[in-house]
């Protein structure tokens, strides 16, 4: 529902004022879609709407930032992505490596580059590289930067580094069958280390995960969201941070 220009400031206010401290997620996924999907109706090309949806990612973190999150993850291209046009995926990684860069040159969030980095053209890949070891030091809010990602792929990376690992250790198969555990999974993915997902924010009306964080997101809240992510608001945010506020988790239990 769009307010009156007027009133939009006095809701936004009191939305951020109501939402319970105590409850705000330490680690939130958002799923950047629908960039293109906007460029159609404003009249523009595909490269329109992926600048745009990268000029938008600074405001989201810095409203994460102002309610005390922790950790956001940015999915920002995916492996399926990957098998576009080779134009478009050039064009795309050069907005995507310049939103990063960008990112990075503020000096306010620690950058983690999550994804097969491997299957990028290499001069995208070294610069999204750089971006993470610019701000290594960087002691603010951590953000995931996930291009080139998939779900399915992230866990067959864990599952190969933990055969290398043991295979180095000389653990035979039979031996690591034996032994093997989620918890093996968990230590090898490209979040290891981090909180799960409490929040997962999806833009543009799809209701699905596509593939975002299939193993982390197990426990996760979703939060769909009609508007592209262009248009994506702080008031959007605020009512994705009171809906997951308003449910009870039972995490499976």
């Amino acid at each position: 529902m769009r307010l009156p220009h007027l009133l939009y400031g006095v809701y936004e206010r009191r939305l951020a004022a109501s939402l319970p401290r105590e409850d705000i997620p330490r680690h939130i996924g958002v799923i950047l879609d629908g960039n293109r999907r906007w460029a159609r109706t404003v009249g523009a090309d595909a490269s329109t709407g992926h600048r745009a949806g990268a000029d938008k990612i600074a405001e989201l973190l810095r409203w994460s930032e102002e309610v005390g999150v922790e950790v956001v993850t940015l999915w920002m291209l995916s492996t399926d992505n990957l098998s576009r046009s080779s134009e478009e995926v050039a064009e795309l990684l050069g907005i995507i490596t310049d939103a990063v860069g960008d990112l990075a040159a503020c000096g306010q969030w620690h950058l983690q580059m999550v994804g097969a980095l491997d299957l990028l053209p290499e001069p995208a890949a070294d610069a999204l590289r750089a971006a993470e070891v610019r701000t290594s030091g960087v002691a603010g809010m951590h953000v995931n930067v996930a291009v080139g990602y998939g779900g399915r792929r992230e866990i067959a990376d864990a599952v190969r580094s933990i055969l290398r690992e043991h295979a180095d250790n000389g653990t035979s198969l039979e031996e690591l069958a034996d032994t093997f555990s989620v918890e093996h999974i968990a230590e090898h993915l490209y979040t290891k280390g981090q909180p799960d997902p409490e929040l997962v924010i999806r833009t543009s009306g799809e209701q699905r995960l596509g593939g975002f964080m299939l193993w982390q997101s197990v426990h996760s809240e979703f939060y769909f969201c009609e508007a592209y992510w262009p248009d994506f608001r702080r008031v959007d945010f605020l009512r994705a941070l009171r809906s997951y506020a308003a449910r009870e988790r039972r995490l499976g239990r």
